[in-house]
Formats: C-alpha cells, structure tokens, sequence
C-alpha cells in the first residue's frame, strides 16, 4: 500500500499533463494521433507500477497495444496493409461498413482503452482508477463536436478491433503470469557452469519464466528462429575464454570510470524503476516520432513494428537462455577470482547468455533504423524526470550497442552475451522489417 500512496501523484500529473502536450501534426491528424500517443505515456507508468511486468511481459503488451493501434486505422485508411496474414495467427480483422463515417480518433481510443484495460486488469488501485480516469477523458476529446451516431459506431468498431487483437493474445502462452512469473517448482540443473540463483529473495530461487521461450512468436516462425553459438565453454583454467570473459567484467566494474557508470545507471531500466528496457525503447521512439510531427498512422505503424520486434527478441532470447543456462558473472567471480567482489547493478534472477538489454536492443535498432534511416541522430531524453540526464546518439545502433555494453559496465553479462545478444537482435529485427505495413 505504500508503494500505491507513493505513486498517485505521479498518475494524476500524467494524466493531467497529456492533455497539454502539443502535437506537431497536422490539425487534422491530431484527434487521431494524440489517443496513441497518450495512452503508451499511460501505459509505461502502468508498465512501472505493475509488479508482474518484468521485460518480457511488458515487451508482450507493447506489441498487442501498437498492433491494435495500427489495425483500427489500418481499416480506414487504403494506405496501410493490414499484419492479419503475416503475424502468426492473426486472422483478418473485421472491417469498417461500407458507406458510413467513421471517426479514426474514436476508433483507436475505443481499441486501446480496451487493450489496456485488459492487459493491465491486475494493476493496482492506483493504475485501475488512473485508465478509468484517463479513458474517459480521451474518449470525450476525441468525440468532442462529432454526431453521435459517428461517436457510437466508432466506438464498437474500435472495440471489435479489440476484442479480436485481445482473443487472440490469450492463446499465445504468456497471458497468465503467475508467482510473479517465478515457477512454484523448479529443478535446477546440476552442472559447474549452470545457472544459479543470485538473489536472497525466496521467490527468486527459481528463474523468471522459464517457459517464455515457447511463447507463440509475432513475425519470426518461433523462438528458435535466430538461434545462437554456445558461449564458451565453462573453464577455471585462468587461461581458458571463459575465464578471459570473467576477468573482463571483474576488471571493468572494478576500474569504471565516470561516464561507464553513467552509461550502466542510464540503460540499467530496472523493474518497478523504470518502464523496463523494452519501455525504454518504446520511449525512444515516442521521442522521435514526435521531433518528427508523425501523423497517426506513421505513429501506429513504428509503434506496432517496434513492440512486435521487441516481443520477439524476449522470446528468441529466453529460448536461447535456458538453452544454455549459463552461469552469471558474479557466481564466477566469486567461486574462482574474488570471493569479495561485486556488480554495480542487481543481477536479474535468470540465466546470462544471451544479453537481454543486447537482443532486445539490436531487434530494436534494426526496426527503428529501417523506419527512420540507419544514419538518424536523436536525444533520448527517457529518464530525465528520475534525475538521469538526456543523452545524444548519432544513430540508433550506437545507442543499441551502448545499452548492451552498459551491461558489461553493470557487471552483469560476459562479452560473448552482449555481442552475441546484438546478432541475434539484429536477425529477429529482420523479420519485422519484412512485414509489408503500406499498400
């Protein structure tokens, strides 16, 4: 409950902020275009506020949120190209009457709000009261001046776009994270390079979902699709790679300087801190998009792209790690160099390779460099309201790569997983670039 006290505040200024945010659209866009944008400003404080939402449930709702955005707009607007068809099992959603009006703004607000609402269902008191609150005054702006038939009709064609992204969510096999997505049993494997348990905490003598790597996949044919070379091969020999690999992070944390601790602080994007590493980049791009007065379905169309490629780099990453199920840095450094020495960041409770911050980030990268350009500079401006000043990217694979060296920094992740994490990124961005989202 204190957590909940600490955070309303921070809900009722949100709520109050988004309806002052200037669009640089067209006039005529804005009613569309601001429902998107601010229901995602929502939804990353709903991602902080929620215990369940580690990354790959929070990546999960950013891919449903931005495809249920691109699809209401996809069925009035002939430019677009609907994804029903080339996301797997997607089944063509069902479209606008012939010959009536239809409100593009309504429509998307109807979609999200329901969205939300469903996959925040179990936030708490505070983000309940917050989408209701929020929901009701985006759905009165967007119906403000509009006749009521139009209002009505939009609004159950939004919520049939919904309720067909929402059914199909459910069969997916990450809609129902229980134990905080820690499983009740879990038998460890008995092996020297095995992963074991970093934490204290009781739940977390059991990894964080262990079973996300079999999640249906949104555009890359399953989870193994960009599979990864093994580390290498677990040795105390002092002369070995994986020792090399251990003594690098052992040397890194203990002479960081200045800007790498910065560097670690700025992409560490820590559950209940943060809106985690996926809402990180989701941020990034709402930043871009903006800077760029994005008409709507410019918005919905990055939007959807990035949290499906986001969705499927968890999947192909969490796959590759409990396939692997590979000891974390400070296990080893403990055991074989020094028993005393410690990261600068929590180690996540799951395995280490690969890099998750690395995976997701290149898969971000690749989408974001093929909808703006791989030469596109921009300010990341993510954490500047928790006291972390913005930084400055020349390119979205430069960002990319710091936030997966940042990990190397934290001393949480050997250098195989980093570098290993930005390819297998890099090969799971490719299949959404793929997607074909204009006609």
């Amino acid at each position: 409950m204190a957590l909940l006290g600490r955070i309303v505040a921070p809900f009722v200024i949100l709520v109050l902020a988004l309806f002052g945010v200037a669009s640089a659209a067209r006039a005529d866009d804005r009613a569309a275009v601001e429902p998107i944008r601010d229901w995602y400003r929502l939804t990353l404080e709903l991602v902080r506020h929620t215990p369940t939402y580690s990354p790959p449930v929070a990546s999960r709702a950013f891919a449903y949120l931005g495809i249920a955005a691109f699809e209401a707009l996809a069925t009035g607007d002939a430019r677009l190209n609907s994804l029903a068809g080339q996301l797997n099992g997607l089944e063509p959603l069902p479209s606008r009457e012939g010959g009536r009006d239809y409100a593009d703004a309504v429509v998307v607000q109807a979609a999200m709000a329901d969205v939300v609402r469903e996959l925040f269902s179990n936030t708490g008191p505070t983000g309940q009261r917050a989408i209701s609150s929020f929901g009701k005054k985006l759905q009165a702006k967007a119906a403000a001046g509009l006749p009521a038939g139009t209002v009505a009709r939009s609004e159950a064609h939004g919520q049939a776009i919904a309720a067909h992204i929402l059914a199909w969510s459910r069969g997916d096999g990450g809609a129902v994270v229980e134990n905080m997505g820690f499983p009740a049993t879990y038998r460890p494997r008995a092996a020297p390079d095995a992963w074991v348990p970093t934490s204290l905490v009781a739940q977390q003598q059991a990894p964080l979902l262990p079973g996300w790597g079999s999640n249906r996949t949104f555009a890359m044919p399953d989870g193994s699709a960009c599979g990864i070379p093994a580390p290498p091969a677990y040795s105390e020999d002092p002369g070995s790679a994986f020792y090399r690999e251990a003594a690098e992070v052992y040397r890194t944390v203990r002479d960081l300087t200045p800007e790498q601790r910065e560097i670690a602080r700025f992409w560490s994007d820590d559950p209940m801190l943060s809106p985690t590493p996926p809402g990180h980049w989701i941020s990034i791009a709402l930043q871009v998009l903006e800077d760029d007065g994005a008409d709507a379905a410019r918005t919905a169309e990055a939007l959807a792209l990035l949290g499906t490629g986001m969705a499927d780099a968890f999947i192909g990453c969490w796959h590759a790690k409990f396939e692997y199920d590979l000891i974390r840095p400070v296990t080893y450094i403990h055991r074989v160099i020094d028993p005393k020495w410690e990261p600068i960041l929590i180690t996540p409770p799951f395995p280490e390779y690969p890099s998750g911050h690395s995976t997701q980030s290149g898969a971000a990268a690749a989408v974001l460099a093929g909808l703006f350009g791989a030469d596109r500079a921009f300010e990341d401006a993510t954490h500047v309201d928790d006291g972390l000043p913005a930084r400055s990217y020349a390119s979205f694979w430069a960002a990319a790569e710091e936030a997966a060296l940042s990990r190397l920094y934290g001393g949480i992740h050997f250098r195989a997983a980093i570098e290993r994490g930005l390819e297998q990124g890099r090969c799971i961005g490719a299949y959404v670039t793929a997607l074909r989202t204009r006609n």
